[in-house]
């Protein structure tokens, strides 16, 4: 029998040869400079590289916590709780990507707050600083102020004259004149500026008879007839559409354009009367909240305990609204609103609203947040203009061009053809790795630049050390693909070894360290972890084809 070992070893080389092509020019088009986002089907990623607080400027502030005041058992509790307020009222703001995380230094426990991006600081600052507010009101039945017959008057002849010229507009649309000019020529809505331009927004983002015309169009259509809103009469037109990740879960969002024509309603003549009244209850009496379960049906539930003053408030504020609600407000948001089956004048109470467990673990969470507020306090502020940042990229990237351009001197200077095929190689690595930093995303802060820099040189010396045990056995006299195999099987425990402990200082650079020093960690333990890649695959594949394009296949007889 024989067997073609030559044939086999030659087409599984150029096999993982064209892999490795396949796998550059995809890492190539990701990315290209304005190259195009990930898009299949409704699925739909953007890509971009996300830069850290060093490098697109923003505010980096440091608070310490006080956490003297509360028992020692719920400390850590505590300190997460509040962190976790501070990220909400952060994300309120409206900054995007900010970074909030708790640290410990010696007995103390900080939380660091990092706002990419952000403009007015004290601002921030301000609203970072203030104490989550829990609040217990109740329903205000008091009437509400009514419309006086000349009033109704005056909103029904106004809204019939918005009515006509909405009706004109739309057949001026349905005669496919440009929408963007009528958008700018008639709209009463702020976005006529930009043509009538909504900009993405997912579901629960608009009114619902918004949503349920815009989600019904499909892409480039435009609603038929008016659409009535408590805003006015609208004319949609739905221009795309896209399927993306928030939270780990894929929502659909939607890119619209409109035009509005305003009506007049009674909130334009009669003030807005809040359903609920103040009742004195805050999370000044709040004494805890705690994880319960019911007993029939097993389901979780939250209860609550007041303090002595909270207990009489309390039974006061149940007693009148039995079989009513009574709404408990964290940062005057409603986060349940609970039916009072009896006066409770025990101090302790039951939230039963259908929770998940994650739903009631939360919503302890935020209800602790403000029954237990750590005092906190700003014990470092730095801002960093966008202007420095930019010149730490233009620095950086220079240094990079530089460090790569002698290194590849120096490796085809020194190992002539096999150091122009580990130059080939680190390119191939250095589009990889740019390319797995935009599709995680990885947020490159300058010492995250620092440790792809380092990951580079990591990359040569492994091809360095893999270069000298094949010399060293071209010089034992070995033949050359013999050699080239040897060398690298010698290599390997070398560079796995190394590989392997510089992995084991970057997990403790992450689990330990701040943002800025975990993205050393993290871009040098993906360059780590391609570079052996690199080293072991390409370069080998590389060297292999060299080999065999100069040999003649010979059969071997088994």
């Amino acid at each position: 029998m024989k067997i073609s070992f030559f044939v086999s070893i030659r087409k599984k080389t150029w096999l993982t040869f064209c892999g490795i092509l396949i796998l550059t020019g995809l890492a190539g088009v990701v990315v290209w400079p304005g190259g195009p986002d990930i898009k299949i089907g409704k699925y739909f990623k953007e890509l971009k590289y996300h830069l850290g607080l060093d490098l697109q400027g923003g505010a980096h502030l440091v608070y310490e916590t006080d956490v003297s005041k509360i028992p020692l058992q719920e400390r850590e509790a505590a300190v997460l709780a509040a962190r976790d307020v501070i990220e909400k009222r952060i994300n309120v703001f409206g900054i995007s990507e900010p970074i909030v995380q708790v640290t410990k230094v010696k007995e103390n426990k900080r939380i660091i707050v990092e706002l990419p991006g952000i403009k007015d600081v004290n601002q921030a600052i301000g609203m970072i600083g203030q104490t989550p507010i829990l609040e217990f009101k109740e329903q205000d039945n008091t009437p509400a102020p009514v419309l006086t017959e000349e009033q109704k008057k005056e909103i029904e002849v106004y809204n019939a004259i918005a009515q006509k010229k909405a009706e004109d507009v739309l057949q001026k649309v349905l005669k496919h004149e440009d929408f963007s000019n009528l958008a700018k020529e008639f709209s009463d809505c702020p976005s006529k500026e930009k043509g009538g331009d909504l900009g993405w927004f997912s579901k629960g983002m608009m009114v619902p008879e918004f949503e349920e015309a815009v989600f019904a169009l499909k892409k480039d259509e435009i609603t038929q007839k008016l659409v009535k809103t408590d805003f006015g009469y609208h004319i949609i037109k739905k221009t795309d559409e896209r399927e993306t990740i928030k939270n780990k879960e894929k929502i659909q969002e939607i890119k619209t354009s409109h035009i509005l024509i305003k009506t007049k309603s009674e909130r334009d003549y009669i003030p807005y009367k809040d359903p609920w009244k103040y009742t004195g209850l805050t999370g000044k009496q709040l004494k805890k909240s705690y994880l319960e379960f019911n007993n029939n049906t097993n389901e979780p539930q939250v209860g609550i305990e007041f303090n002595n003053e909270g207990k009489k408030l309390f039974g006061e504020i149940t007693k009148r609204n039995i079989k009513k609600p009574v709404a408990i407000f964290l940062d005057g948001v409603p986060i349940s609103t609970p039916v009072v089956n009896e006066a409770i004048t025990s101090g302790q109470a039951i939230i039963s609203g259908n929770f998940s467990l994650p739903e009631a673990q939360e919503l302890i969470k935020r209800l602790n947040a403000g029954a237990l507020p750590v005092p906190i306090k700003l014990i470092s502020q730095q801002t960093i203009g966008p202007s420095l940042g930019k010149i730490s990229i233009d620095e950086s990237c220079k240094a990079g061009k530089i460090g790569l351009i002698l290194v590849a001197l120096y490796m085809i200077l020194f190992y002539r053809s096999k150091g122009f095929l580990a130059v080939l190689a680190l390119g191939i690595y250095t589009i990889i790795v740019l390319a797995i930093f935009k599709l995680i995303p990885v947020t490159l802060t300058l010492a995250g630049i620092a440790g792809f820099i380092l990951s580079i040189g990591m990359a040569v010396d492994a091809n360095i050390l893999i270069f000298s045990r094949i010399r060293e056995e071209l010089k034992a006299g070995k033949p050359r693909d013999l050699a080239i195999e040897e060398g690298f099987k010698r290599a390997w425990l070398s560079i796995r070894d190394s590989n392997v402990s510089t992995l084991i200082t970057c997990f403790i650079l992450f689990w330990f360290g701040t943002s800025m020093i975990r993205g050393f960690g993290i871009t040098l333990s993906i360059g780590v972890l391609v570079s052996m890649f690199s080293a072991i695959t390409i370069t080998r594949t590389l060297l292999k084809l060299t080999t065999l394009i100069k040999l003649k296949p010979q059969k071997i007889k088994t």
